[in-house]
């Protein structure tokens, strides 16, 4: 007799159930190596080995050719939670389809990132949906749905959110801290990431790698506080590449790894990516950990239990059960057309004078660097297929023909060797794209010849140099590879594209005496010749002198070919690895001077030139919008991207992509790259207080529609609208009908309008539609209530308005509710939260302690630092004490001072050192006899001086003997919770 299946073999059992029985039988080693981002085999039991992560942003990444869609940002474009959401369910099956293959492709997906675009000179622009958030949660849940499937059990893949929290700059990513108030958190941050959550398509999430008010992301109270509350699913946490090892590492936030490692644990993080495919490090540190008694068996095991789960929900221990790989689907006729709606969604008519669409017939000139491009980023996949805008144009039928000019500098390049010539098996070879689990690995190749440095004139090689701004430069070989350095420091034409984690294939132009010094950017040295051979310097060696000779101006050949067109397309933009990308954020909104110089040289030549922007982000060209007849901006539109925008030129079907983000028209409408409170800075389109090039929404097309007959009720906990669309033009086409809410009399600053719903439809010429939405009253129209620590409706009209963007208004409806008034701080019963302001100035939120909690810092050496509350109430009774607790670890006194504005109160009070600027020690000071009780409603002000490098904590009202956070109100006392005053936080 043998007894049967273990129960964690029975799928009758529920994912609970099976999950206990399968940790009971894991011994603590093998329990403890579960927590490293590869899982090992567990023989004796027949589990498999296990990795968490798989990219698959815009379709499958990093494990070769597989169908590439538009970056997220062109997703995002489309405003289409349907196509979304089939572009994940086709990422899904291929996905499967790649698993069964190669068991190297991940199930547990991390995509999509879901962090709000903010601000446009972030480097992953591109990796974003909008900077929206109830937009972006639209997009992300459709995609993660997509993703998830249907089935009710099994999940064809297991969804990861990146990256949680308020992560918008590349500069300092793993060691700056951002400073989020309690609004921008609860009102902008958190919904995108709720939304998706509460939906149930996600498995979980991804901590970044930057810090929040002073606390890692990876040790983010929130995760357990908010996260985890959203959805009943057991959510697994994974962090980023390497931020386990920041927190005593780079961010030196706990003295040593054992700690650092500890503290995420408990904080949430399930699975540890560190020290990439090398376990031991990581499961050394936690067992070290536990044996100090930093964290427990049971923090384990509650972290390998929520693995677990999501194993089995993919369906690891059924495989005959899965319905999923026999769902698994690659490079389908279905998957390519998808590939084709989705890029054609995705482009945006942002002007147009009449030049568009192209009338049979037309003969096209297509210019500009990437007129014949089809550029991946860091999260693409291999391309299976290629369509470049060129492409597209010459096998449209409607075209009659064109003319192509790059706009590259053609150029020799000689030293006093001689001059460079790129020899044979070097200049017209196969160019591949290698595949890896980490493509940070890919090394660079080694099996072509390197390039001469000491050629006759007569052998020199023409290179094509391309000018990307801020001096970075392209030089690509006459078979099309771009010059690039390997790890033997020789210079080759050996590169498909620009790539890699540390790009090898760009290049600056330095003057130097009577020419140039070449220095390759990738390793910072520069560029030599050595043996006859170009190479990077090395130690003690210098590098020669370029002499540069133009054979071609690129200007002028974008002039010649558009000359001799009846329409130029100049199709300008980024290439998503140079100048902004991961690592590094952009510097300017402006296009870079030499494409300027295309689109200029081409409308001088032929007046009806039309500006294609390809690009992973916005752009401020106003002179080009006030010049050009028409322009049009696409993200870069993956494998079918040419034929999509030939489609759409050419009126197959009417441009329809809407703009995810704000259009600024200078870099100088913009707020600090580090300055997250939109509120304050006045950003984004949800405050921004000047006039964009083009709004957030904007989009035109070849047709026109009417917006009419608008009615918005609400019973209190639905706000429903209904309008009426209709097609007014010639042309059938689609709309994305925008509805947005305000509330003109808040008591607060509240956006100028937000999106609270939206919907893209397709009508035929004359058709009209009624369209009914209906949405959350509460969270449509409410707001984080900083007064009171809550979320709150306030009652009143709140007007209800559709448009075809959040500045082109066609309709607008008041609807009355009765909410909640907002009445003044109870401060003298609660006390003041500092962190919970309504407006500041030179102060920065940081941790309040190293496990939860905000605290609020004080202003550098000659800066003053302001915290602002509204309608503080101190009561009938009359305040004659003040008391604010305070950390301060420097030697000496700092100065706070208090003021009521109301009272023509200005009272100071002394904070000593503490020696520690998580120990907090209260200040109590007396109001002078000269000084009127604090009484009644008024606005109060604190004011941190310049010698005090501090921070508020939030405390309610303390007794007399009582330690922080203790609620029984002291009669005559007025809180302040503490000040901490640790420099450099």
């Amino acid at each position: 007799m043998t007894d049967g299946p273990p129960p964690f073999r029975d799928p009758a059992l529920s994912v609970a159930e099976r999950v206990a029985d399968l940790l009971g039988r894991l011994t603590l080693d093998e329990r403890l190596a579960m927590l490293h981002q590869f899982a090992p085999e567990v023989p004796r039991l027949g589990l498999p080995a296990f990795r968490t992560g798989q990219e698959a942003l815009h379709g499958v990444a990093w494990m070769g050719p597989a169908t590439v869609f538009p970056q997220a940002v062109g997703l995002g474009a489309t405003w289409d939670d349907a196509l979304v959401r089939r572009v994940g369910e086709a990422t899904g099956r291929e996905v499967r389809a790649m698993r069964a293959s190669d068991e190297r492709v991940g199930l547990n997906v991390w995509s999509p990132t879901v962090n709000l675009l903010r601000h446009p000179l972030w480097g992953r622009n591109e990796e974003g949906y909008a900077e929206d958030p109830a937009l972006t949660a639209a997009l992300a849940t459709a995609y993660t749905r997509g993703l998830r499937g249907d089935h009710p059990h099994y999940w064809r893949t297991a969804p990861v959110l990146k990256h949680w929290l308020a992560h918008n700059h590349e500069e300092d990513r793993d060691t700056a801290s951002t400073s989020v108030r309690p609004r921008v958190l609860r009102e902008y941050e958190l919904p995108a990431f709720r939304g998706p959550v509460a939906a149930g398509g996600v498995a979980g999430v991804m901590p970044a790698y930057n810090l929040v008010n002073g606390r890692p992301n990876t040790l983010s109270s929130l995760l357990a506080s908010e996260l985890r509350t959203w959805t009943d699913l057991p959510l697994v946490v994974c962090s980023d590449a390497y931020a386990p090892g920041n927190i005593a590492g780079s961010q030196a936030y706990l003295p040593d790894h054992e700690q650092g490692l500890a503290a995420a644990l408990r904080a949430g993080v399930d699975s540890f990516t560190d020290h990439g495919e090398d376990s031991a490090p990581t499961v050394t540190r936690l067992t070290e950990a536990l044996r100090r008694g930093l964290i427990t068996e049971d923090d384990v095991d509650t972290a390998v239990g929520r693995l677990l789960g999501m194993r089995f929900r993919l369906g690891q221990f059924d495989p005959e059960l899965d319905p999923h790989p026999a769902d698994a689907a690659f490079d389908t006729p279905e998957h390519r057309e998808l590939a084709v709606r989705a890029a054609e969604a995705a482009v945006v008519l942002l002007k147009n004078d009449g030049l568009l669409p192209l009338a049979p017939g037309t003969r096209v000139a297509v210019v500009g660097p990437l007129a014949d491009e089809v550029k991946l980023d860091w999260y693409s996949g291999s391309l299976l297929h290629r369509s470049s805008p060129l492409d597209g144009l010459r096998a449209h039928p409607a075209v009659a023909a064109t003319a192509f000019a790059d706009g590259a500098d053609v150029v020799r390049l000689r030293t006093a060797a001689g001059w460079v010539r790129v020899p044979d098996g070097g200049a017209d070879v196969e160019l591949t794209e290698a595949a890896a689990l980490d493509p940070a690995l890919l090394r660079g190749r080694t099996d072509l010849p390197p390039l001469a440095g000491d050629a006759a004139a007569e052998d020199a090689t023409p290179l094509r140099l391309v000018d990307w701004g801020h001096g970075v430069l392209t030089l690509r070989a006459p078979g099309g590879g771009y010059l690039s350095v390997a790890d033997d420091g020789l210079v080759r034409a050996s590169a498909a594209q620009p790539g890699g984690w540390v790009v090898q294939e760009t290049f600056a132009l330095e003057p130097h005496g009577g020419g140039h010094l070449l220095r390759h950017r990738g390793t910072g040295n520069h560029v030599c010749v050595a043996a006859g051979r170009l190479k990077v310097a090395g130690d003690g060696e210098t590098g020669d002198v370029f002499l540069v000779e133009t054979v071609e101006r690129g200007v002028d050949a974008v002039a010649a070919a558009a000359a001799e067109a009846d329409v130029v397309l100049v199709v300008a933009g980024n290439d998503p690895h140079i100048n902004g990308r991961e690592t590094e954020d952009r510097r300017t909104l402006a296009l870079p001077p030499a494409q300027d110089r295309l689109w200029r040289a081409a409308h001088a030549a032929n007046p009806r030139t039309a500006l294609v922007l390809v690009s992973s982000y916005p752009y401020a060209v106003p002179e080009a919008d006030a010049a050009l007849p028409a322009l049009l901006w696409t993200a870069h539109g993956g494998q079918a991207a040419g034929t999509a925008l030939a489609r759409v030129l050419c009126a197959d079907v009417s441009p329809a992509g809407r703009l995810p983000q704000t259009w600024y028209a200078d870099d100088a409408e913009l707020p600090g790259l580090f300055d997250y409170d939109l509120i304050a800075a006045r950003a984004t389109y949800l405050y921004y207080d000047g006039t964009p090039l083009y709004p957030f929404g904007h989009g035109l097309s070849y047709t026109s529609f009417d917006h009419t007959d608008l009615v918005v009720a609400t019973d209190g906990e639905t706000l429903r609208a209904e309008v009426t669309v209709t097609n007014t033009g010639r042309t059938a086409g689609d709309e994305v009908v925008q509805l947005y809410a305000a509330a003109p009399d808040a008591s607060v600053p509240r956006p100028h309008g937000w999106l609270i719903a939206h919907r893209r439809i397709t009508l035929t010429p004359g058709e009209s539609r009624r369209l009914t939405f209906g949405v959350p009253a509460r969270s449509a129209l409410g707001f984080h209530d900083v007064a009171h620590g809550r979320w709150a409706v306030e009652p009143g009209a709140y007007a209800v308005r559709v448009g075809a963007s959040s500045r082109d208004i066609r309709q607008t409806a008041t609807v009355k509710l009765t909410g909640e008034p907002v009445g003044p701080r109870p401060v003298g019963r609660a006390g003041l939260v500092a962190v919970d302001h309504d407006g500041s100035e030179g102060v920065r939120i940081v941790d309040r302690d190293r496990v939860s909690g905000d605290a609020v810092a004080g202003p550098g050496p000659g800066e003053l630092g302001r915290l602002r509350f509204r309608a503080c109430d101190f009561g009938g009774a009359g305040l004659r004490r003040v008391r604010l607790y305070a950390a301060r670890e420097e030697p000496g006194e700092a100065l706070v001072e208090l003021r009521v504005p109301g009272l023509d109160v200005a009272l100071p009070l002394r904070v000593p050192s503490t020696g520690d600027r998580y120990r907090y020690a209260p200040v109590t000071v007396e109001l002078p006899d000269s000084v009127p009780a604090l009484t009644g409603v008024h606005d109060v002000e604190l004011v941190l001086r310049p010698d005090l490098t501090g921070a508020f904590a939030p405390y309610g009202p303390v007794g007399a003997d009582r330690a922080p956070g203790a609620a029984d109100p002291l009669d005559g006392v007025a809180d302040w919770g503490p000040i901490n005053t640790a420099a450099g936080v």
